[in-house]
């Protein structure tokens, strides 16, 4: 394959594909979220050059049923949230679960506080939280990311792919600030 340095179009047999459609391409095949850096090495371009690209995609995809999804440097192509009911009658999926209020709230705190440990989300709740978190690990809306580096190492926990999905979003830049949601004295604690 003849690639070109600058990352624009390539000969690929008898047709010509920009680095956008082979991105694409790449992102099809995926059946994950894919780092930057990996389809950098694969495309044989830059870093920079990945994300001009992703966001031609982006813009691309304003009108249509994909959409890119990206977190903590990753990226995923995924069907329009817009179009979720449409797609999970398609496959015969069943509608997925209401959250309760406690996992809601839950799922705050991490998203906002991100990571975070079991403690430190009780410290804000007031209440248990361990079946919560059970919840929405099985739920796939968590995960855990590590261990804090304190005495008893807990565990840290952040949101997922998942999460995204669930709420419709492309990254967790889309949450709205917190401050907009908060009493402004809870807003002015919680900015420790």
């Amino acid at each position: 394959m003849d690639y070109s340095t600058s990352g624009g179009e390539v000969k690929e047999g008898d047709g010509v594909l920009s680095l956008a459609a082979r991105l694409e391409s790449l992102l099809f095949v995926a059946d994950a979220p894919v780092s930057i850096g990996r389809l950098a090495e694969a495309l044989e371009v830059t870093a920079g050059q990945v994300e001009q690209a992703l966001a031609d995609l982006e813009a691309a995809y304003a009108d249509r049923g994909l959409r890119l999804q990206r977190a903590n440097n990753r990226v995923q192509l995924i069907t329009a949230p817009e179009a979720a009911s449409c797609v999970e009658r398609f496959l015969g999926l069943r509608r997925r679960t209401r959250l309760s209020r406690a996992a809601l709230e839950t799922l705050a705190i991490i998203a906002y506080r991100q990571p975070v440990t079991r403690p430190e989300i009780e410290a804000v709740r007031g209440v248990a939280s361990d079946s919560v978190l059970r919840t929405l690990l099985s739920a796939g809306l968590i995960e855990e990311v590590g261990r804090a580096p304190r005495v008893g190492r807990p565990i840290l926990y952040g949101t997922t792919f998942e999460f995204l999905q669930y709420f419709g979003l492309h990254s967790l830049d889309e949450l709205p600030p917190l401050e907009e949601r908060l009493p402004p004295q809870v807003a002015k604690d919680s900015g420790s």
